[in-house]
């Protein structure tokens, strides 16, 4: 957890898949079944339940096998951190 007590931030491409398909974020939550406020936190990287990511997955016409290409696994966002130099 960050020192302010939110979960860390993880960086994700919801919003730019949403964006691609001229959804709303209320479309999308409404889409996925999942309210609102989950969609604007998701697109600001706060971690998110297996199920939700189902949810935004289909919801954006995706299967859920392609949720690494959406949600990149820790261990790539650590190694593409540390490629950057952090």
């Amino acid at each position: 957890m960050e020192a302010n007590g939110s979960k860390p931030v993880q960086p994700n491409r919801v919003r730019e898949l949403r964006e691609n398909r001229l959804m709303t974020q209320a479309q999308l939550a409404r889409k996925a079944r999942v309210a609102l406020r989950t969609i604007h936190s998701v697109e600001k990287g706060m971690a998110c339940r297996m199920d939700t990511k189902r949810k935004i997955l289909l919801a954006l016409g995706m299967r859920f096998e392609d949720k690494d290409q959406v949600f990149p696994p820790l261990r790539q966002r650590v190694s593409d951190d540390l490629l950057r130099g952090f």
